[in-house]
């Protein structure tokens, strides 16, 4: 007996999930592969709401989370995401797609809805339809993520919008002028609408073919043959660091040509970031500033003169840059 009891237990939530799977099968669903107008004579069945039987389906799905309320409150709809996405069509992404994003967004809204505030779940719903919709635009418009923060996405879909008005939508690249009107209009600088539209012109394979001829002389292969890397070679870096070293010897060598005090001005004013003050040294030293700078004017030509002596010597390269003679 307890075993039959147990069996039927389940089944008493069985019809709560018939319906809900019913409700979902009732709402056209847009396919990719389908025709469009198809889709839209399919939602046009779905009747309108009066305000007041939308604020009662509304408060019913919000007090009790009855699934048909959420149901009608979605397929009344559906048109108003047709409209939305039908917006979207120019960047190149199935309609379809762009309708079921929209729908999603559509039933986040409904979700969300407090129909207490006093204003209809349209005025309500386009903004989560048009947020999830852009959503899936920047997903898909290319492998790099383009728009993160809001002024990019006010660019990434304005952008096209002005260009038309400036007559600049097949005109190539936008000029200095074209950028700095865009930039204007949208508050933001002038080098993220040039870095956007090159987004915009969207991905390029590095295995892109080249025809002869388009690199000069030598064209022809891959993109990424052309590719240069322009940070320093190994080799260079190695005579790079051994300059350095070379240079740093000499100078340490050549501070020992000084005296104490000469040395320790020299490096507070020479060799410290930010440089000490001739106020504060001539304190320090119980000297005038006068003398602090004469002191470091003559420290610094001893150590010049001892330095170009050391390269002299092994015949290299004065602090002028000039080579000495043998």
């Amino acid at each position: 007996m307890s075993d039959k009891k147990t069996a039927l237990k389940p089944a008493k939530k069985a019809p709560k999930a018939a319906s809900k799977s019913k409700a979902v099968a009732l709402a056209p669903a847009p396919n990719p592969e389908g025709s469009l107008s198809r889709y839209l004579t399919d939602i046009r069945k779905f009747p309108m709401l009066e305000a007041q039987e939308e604020f009662e389906l509304a408060k019913d799905y919000a007090k009790s989370g009855d699934t048909k309320s959420a149901h009608k409150l979605v397929t009344s709809h559906l048109r108003l995401v047709a409209k939305i996405a039908m917006g979207y069509r120019g960047y190149g992404l199935p309609i379809g797609e762009v309708i079921s994003e929209g729908n999603v967004g559509l039933m986040r809204a409904v979700q969300k809805f407090d129909p207490d505030r006093g204003f209809r779940l349209a005025t309500y719903a386009m903004w989560w339809i048009r947020a999830s919709i852009q959503e899936y635009v920047l997903r898909s418009w290319s492998l790099v993520k383009i728009g993160t923060t809001a002024a990019q996405k006010k660019l990434f879909f304005n952008l096209r919008r002005l260009k038309g008005e400036i007559n600049a939508i097949d005109g190539g690249s936008l000029n200095p002028d074209q950028v700095s009107d865009i930039a204007e209009r949208l508050g933001v600088r002038e080098d993220e609408v040039s870095s956007m539209e090159g987004r915009m012109s969207g991905d390029q394979s590095l295995n892109a073919p080249l025809r002869g001829g388009d690199m000069g002389d030598e064209g022809g292969g891959e993109w990424q043959d052309w590719l240069e890397d322009e940070s320093p070679t190994p080799e260079a870096q190695v005579v790079a660091e051994d300059e350095t070293n070379s240079r740093r010897a000499i100078l340490m060598q050549a501070m020992s040509a000084l005296n104490e005090r000469e040395r320790e001005i020299l490096m507070a004013r020479r060799l410290t970031d930010p440089p000490e003050t001739l106020e504060v040294l001539s304190h320090r030293h119980d000297v005038s500033r006068e003398r602090i700078r004469q002191i470091e004017a003559r420290a610094f030509e001893k150590l010049k003169h001892a330095m170009s002596s050391a390269v002299a010597s092994s015949d290299g390269v004065t602090i002028e840059g000039e080579r000495t003679q043998p």
